[in-house]
């Protein structure tokens, strides 16, 4: 019962990923783009966790932390660039 809903859990995730990918892709402006992707990471964080428990093992939950940490850096770098034109002062 539990593989089954992972594994339904792990399709929409892939696809809710796929639908931000587009997005990104499509996106009007700038600040729509820089939103597609911090959704990407949070859509890579919940496959990382699905995948790790589908293994057993708990190595993907570090990688998932590890993918957080780079998630919430890039986002306050983009939004920092839009805002000011640069990231570091």
């Amino acid at each position: 019962m539990i593989g089954s809903a992972a594994t339904f859990a792990f399709g929409c995730f892939a696809l809710a990923m796929l639908m931000n990918l587009w997005k990104v892709v499509t996106a009007p402006n700038v600040a729509d783009r820089i939103l597609a992707l911090d959704t990407m990471f949070i859509n890579a964080i919940a496959l990382m966790v699905l995948y790790g428990l589908a293994l057993g093992t708990e190595i993907f939950f570090e990688a998932a932390m590890i993918i957080a940490m780079l998630g919430f850096v890039s986002t306050v770098a983009y939004a920092r660039f839009i805002l000011r034109g640069n990231i570091i002062e």
